[in-house]
């Protein structure tokens, strides 16, 4: 029996699910606004995992499906929406998650993004990451920039992607997109060919080995805009993640050219409102000034991380800052700050106004 993939895609949606589950021998599973919920129906069957992928899976993986473990690739129901699919095996029989990948790129406004945001699409040339767990909205934030450069640049943005998620339309700008798997084997091949298409903004989908971060940073200081992600948990935990893809006789000289070549590093989390559980962002903004190169160069991150505390100007500001101003809005509740931030002790002084006070002080000197 064909199981009906897009009937229940198209309820999801409805359901405003950012992800659904379907994991053999349980129930269809939804997550909205951050929680899973558990959907009420037939358990889904090893024949129906099939059923799904022998509708949806691309032509290029059925022909190697009986190696495959692990696999990424894109659905689309035509006039509806994308979705970025995983599928695994695993002691069930295999697993398959469908991720919702609008047709429509959201504006920073509309992300409620800060609009600081859009300097970093003024860069000729540098890189820029965007960072955070699985799901934090790394790639829809990259996607809000790309179309900005889209809109208002006339220039080649070739992204490297896997799978290509967001879709764009040729504005100003031509755009070339390119698969994992598909078109590329994978992120350092294709940014050395994209090198050779004249391209001057590069969007590559992660950094994950030092082949591609050596390439990313060729890239960028041989004049080109480079964006891309990291899993990290904050921004100076990012450079600390770069500077661990290199061998540690290396460093030293590794983090001078990377320091030269960083335009800035946004950490961001999708966090839960008052209003109904609707998430909204919460971010950490670095951004590379002479300073914080000066700091970085020269491994002095305990300075780095004073100077991220201190600063009230909207290219520097932590993490906790973003969460206290959520707070402070109404948005999001003293339990969800504490929950969400990265250096809870900062938090609470701050949610107890003990921080705001010794600043207050030390300016009053």
């Amino acid at each position: 029996m064909v199981f009906d993939i897009n009937g229940f895609l198209k309820k999801a949606l409805k359901a405003k699910a950012s992800d659904v589950h379907f994991n053999c021998d349980k129930v269809p599973s939804l997550r909205i606004n951050g929680e899973i919920f558990k959907v009420q129906t037939d358990h889904i069957t090893y024949d129906d995992v099939q059923s799904i992928l022998e509708q949806t899976l691309p032509e290029e993986y059925k022909k190697m499906f009986s190696i495959i473990k692990d696999v990424d690739y894109i659905y689309e129901i035509k006039g509806l929406s994308r979705f970025r699919v995983n599928y695994c095996k695993d002691i069930y029989h295999g697993k398959l998650t469908f991720r919702t990948i609008p047709y429509y790129i959201k504006t920073l406004s509309e992300l409620k993004l800060p609009e600081y945001f859009k300097e970093y699409t003024n860069f000729n040339n540098g890189i820029v990451f965007v960072t955070g767990a699985t799901g934090s909205g790394k790639s829809t934030t990259l996607a809000s920039l790309i179309e900005i450069i889209n809109q208002n640049r006339k220039a080649h943005i070739v992204t490297i992607e896997d799978p290509v998620e967001f879709v764009y339309e040729d504005k100003k700008a031509i755009i070339t997109q390119r698969s994992l798997d598909i078109d590329v084997d994978d992120f350092h091949s294709g940014i050395k060919y994209a090198l050779r298409q004249d391209p001057d903004v590069i969007l590559v989908g992660e950094i994950r080995d030092k082949e591609t971060l050596l390439s990313a940073i060729e890239a960028s200081e041989t004049g080109h805009l480079v964006f891309s992600t990291l899993h990290t948990n904050g921004t100076i935990a990012s450079i600390h993640r770069l500077k661990g893809f290199i061998e540690e006789a290396g460093q030293e000289a590794f983090m001078k050219r990377l320091s030269s070549c960083i335009r800035g590093i946004v950490h961001q989390q999708l966090v839960p409102t008052t209003n109904n559980g609707l998430l909204t962002p919460a971010v950490e903004i670095l951004t590379f000034t002479s300073t914080v190169v000066d700091y970085v160069k020269n491994g002095k991150f305990e300075e780095l991380e004073q100077l991220m505390k201190r600063s009230r100007q909207p290219n520097i500001s932590t993490m906790n800052t973003s969460l206290f101003n959520l707070y402070e809005q109404g948005l999001i509740t003293k339990e969800t700050a504490m929950e969400f931030s990265l250096e809870k002790v900062e938090m609470d002084q701050m949610l107890r106004g003990i921080t705001k006070d010794i600043i207050v002080e030390e300016l009053l000197l």
